[in-house]
């Protein structure tokens, strides 16, 4: 029996909602990956204006986004897994093969992705984690959360490590990390010409950067955050959170506990980053654990209102749109990507280090009005959107139907 892709009316709409919401809050974060330096991403105070509008941007960003909808869509992810599998085995075939080939084609994406366009890439890290959580997917949801918030923690105790042994690094490995961290007029200098050049010309930082995402940071950090949340999402597949399935009382209860936890803590981390002046010695290994944690709250609070919107709206132009951005999440993703290097890096409109963050959240803001408009035009005419299609078609072995008949 073929195992055919899951058709519109099998679709759970709750998913494809929040799942377009992530995808949205995403680019609030990643905007700034790719209009500024890189070390602007970390340390605000690295580049750029950070007084008036442009601070209360950039705040706003980090208390409510920064992690929070990376967390969001694994716990997606997660929950897509579980999904996908229980779906084929209902057909009464085994899931494996199918989830391997597709978690293949994603690491291929998402190496493509990094190498080619953009060195942020997450697909690549889901697809590496997708290769092991599969295992866990019939965990009973207490112990997926156990294991969840345990893998969870695994990056929380690298960072210390790494920020207890700082004092014994090798000075000249010390003088390099600060400079990542807080670059000098001539690194700056130098960053903004290689991204406001042709596109062969900035290989020469973005292949090193991919590579270090890939070969690196993934080992301390990316594949225990991603991983660690799709096992949580997995539990609240299970237990009906992220279908809409519990009471508008519970989800308004969701939102209230997860941003009285997680805002607080965020909140506290910011204070401890300005008093310390924001020092590379402190702020990347121990100043950012407070979010690290605190934006577990928050995206919880996410997933609650937004399942609560849903459950007491009576639908509309809204939450169809967002489903439909959702259901398209890849080629959107991919979408963000083409659209902002496009605007930014030199082979475009050559913007790279000259808008600064009120002007970047007006970019975001166009890019969602784009996305929201053209994602359910599309589905209209088609099934998927076209990267769907391309994953599809490799993962199944078969010529997917494009268009609706």
């Amino acid at each position: 029996m073929q195992v055919e892709p899951t058709t519109s009316p099998e679709r759970i709409i709750a998913l494809d909602v929040l799942r377009g919401v992530a995808l949205l809050g995403i680019l609030v974060m990643n905007v700034q990956s790719f209009s500024m330096i890189e070390a602007a991403y970390f340390n605000p105070t690295a580049y750029g204006d950070l007084t008036g509008a442009n601070y209360v941007v950039w705040l706003v960003s980090h208390i409510f986004f920064d992690q929070k909808f990376m967390a969001v869509f694994s716990i997606l992810f997660g929950a897509g897994i579980v999904l996908m599998a229980s779906r084929v085995e209902a057909s009464g075939r085994r899931p494996a093969g199918l989830h391997y080939r597709r978690m293949f084609w994603l690491i291929v994406f998402g190496l493509l992705h990094a190498h080619l366009f953009w060195f942020g890439d997450v697909l690549f890290i889901y697809g590496v984690c997708g290769l092991w959580v599969y295992l866990f997917r019939k965990v009973r949801p207490v112990w997926l959360v156990t294991i969840g918030l345990f893998v969870l923690s695994i990056s929380f105790f690298l960072y210390l490590f790494f920020g207890w042994s700082m004092p014994y690094w090798p000075p000249e490995q010390l003088q390099e990390f600060a400079a990542s961290r807080q670059p000098g007029p001539d690194e700056i200098a130098a960053e903004l010409e290689i991204y406001r050049s042709g596109w062969l010309e900035q290989m020469k930082h973005r292949v090193p950067m991919a590579l270090q995402m890939e070969l690196f940071v993934i080992f301390i950090w990316g594949m225990w955050r991603a991983a660690g949340m799709m096992l949580i999402g997995m539990a609240l597949y299970k237990l009906g959170v992220l279908t809409a399935r519990r009471s508008e009382t519970f989800y308004a209860r969701m939102t209230a506990v997860g941003l009285m936890l997680g805002l607080p803590l965020v909140a506290y981390g910011v204070y401890r980053q300005f008093t310390s002046d924001w020092d590379p010695a402190y702020f990347f290994f121990y100043g950012t654990l407070f979010n690290y944690w605190g934006s577990l709250g928050v995206s919880l609070g996410w997933i609650g209102l937004v399942m609560w919107v849903y459950r007491v709206s009576a639908g509309g132009w809204l939450r169809d749109s967002l489903a439909a951005v959702g259901r398209t999440a890849l080629t959107n993703y991919l979408l963000q990507t083409i659209l902002c290097t496009t605007i930014f890096y030199g082979h475009g409109l050559g913007l790279y280090g000259r808008v600064e963050r009120v002007g970047q959240l007006g970019i975001v803001v166009a890019i969602w009005v784009i996305q929201l408009v053209i994602s359910p035009i599309w589905l209209r005419h088609f099934r998927f959107g076209p990267a769907e299609w391309l994953w599809r078609t490799l993962t199944y072995f078969k010529l997917q139907p494009m268009r609706r008949t």
